[in-house]
C-alpha cells in the first residue's frame, strides 16, 4: 500500500523564495498523477525505483522521460504533466513546491527548463545533501516558517551545485541594475497610485522594453509583480493588525475596497476577511 507524507506550508509571505507544499511517497505500482498543471515550480527527487514523466515541452508537445533512482524532475508553472510509477519497481520520491523572485533564476542556473526537465547529478555527495535537505523539510513541518525557508535555500544551493546541467551565471549587470531599481521603487511606493509606466519612467526605460526585461528576469510581468507584492503586504496587515479591510486596501494602494478584495481573491483564492479568519495571530 502506498505510504505518503504530505504537508502544506503555512500562509507566510516570502518574496525571494517561498514554499507551498512538500512531501514524500512510496508509490504503489503504476501509481499516477495527472494530467495536471501547477501554479509554481515543483521538484521531485527519486530516492528509489523508476517511473515515467510525460511533460509539455516549450513547443507544447508532450514528451516522455524515464526517470530512475538518483534522478529528479522539475515541473514548471502552468505546464501540463502526468507522472506514473513503474508497475514492477515503483518509485519512492520526495518533493518540494516553491516559487519566488529568485526561483526562476535558480532553476535556470540548475540547467532545467521545459525542454530539459530531468535532473541528473554530477556530484553524488552534494546530491545527497540536497535529498537530505528535502527530507528534513518533510520531516520537520512543525518547525518555524523561517527555519524551513532556511532549509529551502540550502536545497536550492545544493540543487544548483550538484546538477549535471548547471549553468555558469552570466548576469547582465545593466539589466540587473534596472530590475533592482524597479523593485526598490515598488517597495517604496506600492501604497501609492503607481503604474507600470511610472516604474519604467523611474528607470528611464521605454515601457515595452522594461516589461520585456522584467519578465525575462523575474518570470512575471511588472503589473503581476506589483499586484503580488501589494497582496503580500496586505496579507501581513490582515494577519498582524486589526485594521479594517478598507483601511488595509488603502494602505496597499487600493482606494476602492471592491477592487482590493477582487485582487486579493485572485492571488489567494479567498476573500481578505476569510483569509484573516484563517490566519490571524491569536
Amino acid at each position: 500500500m502506498s505510504e505518503v507524507i504530505f504537508s502544506v506550508f503555512p500562509s507566510e509571505n516570502f518574496i525571494d523564495l517561498g514554499l507551498y507544499q512538500f512531501g514524500w511517497e512510496q508509490c504503489d505500482p503504476s501509481h499516477s498523477f495527472g494530467p495536471a498543471a501547477r501554479n509554481h515550480f515543483l521538484f521531485h527527487y527519486v530516492i528509489s525505483g523508476t517511473g515515467t514523466l510525460y511533460a509539455e515541452n516549450a513547443a507544447g508537445s508532450s514528451v516522455a522521460y524515464t526517470i530512475k533512482s538518483g534522478q529528479g524532475f522539475m515541473i514548471f508553472p502552468h505546464q501540463i504533466c502526468t507522472y506514473i510509477a513503474d508497475e514492477t519497481l515503483p518509485w519512492e520520491y520526495t518533493w518540494l513546491e516553491f516559487d519566488g523572485l529568485r526561483a526562476k533564476e535558480a532553476v535556470e542556473l540548475a540547467g532545467l527548463d521545459k525542454d530539459h526537465p530531468v535532473y541528473k547529478s554530477k556530484h553524488k555527495d552534494i546530491a545527497k545533501n540536497m535529498k537530505e535537505e528535502m527530507l528534513y523539510i518533510v520531516n520537520h513541518k512543525d518547525q518555524s516558517s523561517l527555519h524551513l525557508i532556511g532549509h529551502l535555500y540550502l536545497y536550492i544551493d545544493f540543487l544548483v551545485k550538484s546538477s549535471a546541467a548547471a549553468q555558469i551565471y552570466k548576469g547582465n549587470s545593466l539589466r540587473d541594475f534596472y530590475i533592482k531599481e524597479a523593485i526598490t521603487f515598488i517597495e517604496q511606493n506600492f501604497q501609492n497610485d503607481i503604474s507600470v509606466e511610472d516604474i519604467a519612467a523611474f528607470c528611464n526605460l521605454n515601457r515595452s522594453y522594461f516589461g520585456k526585461i522584467f519578465h525575462e528576469n523575474i518570470g512575471k510581468s511588472p503589473q503581476d509583480f506589483l499586484i503580488s507584492y501589494r497582496m503580500t503586504k496586505a496579507a501581513e496587515l490582515l494577519k498582524l493588525t486589526q485594521l479594517k479591510i478598507a483601511e488595509i486596501g488603502n494602505a496597499v494602494g487600493y482606494t476602492n475596497q471592491l477592487h482590493f478584495s477582487r485582487a486579493f481573491k485572485n492571488v489567494y483564492g479567498i476573500s481578505p476577511r476569510q483569509w484573516r479568519n484563517e490566519n490571524a495571530v491569536t
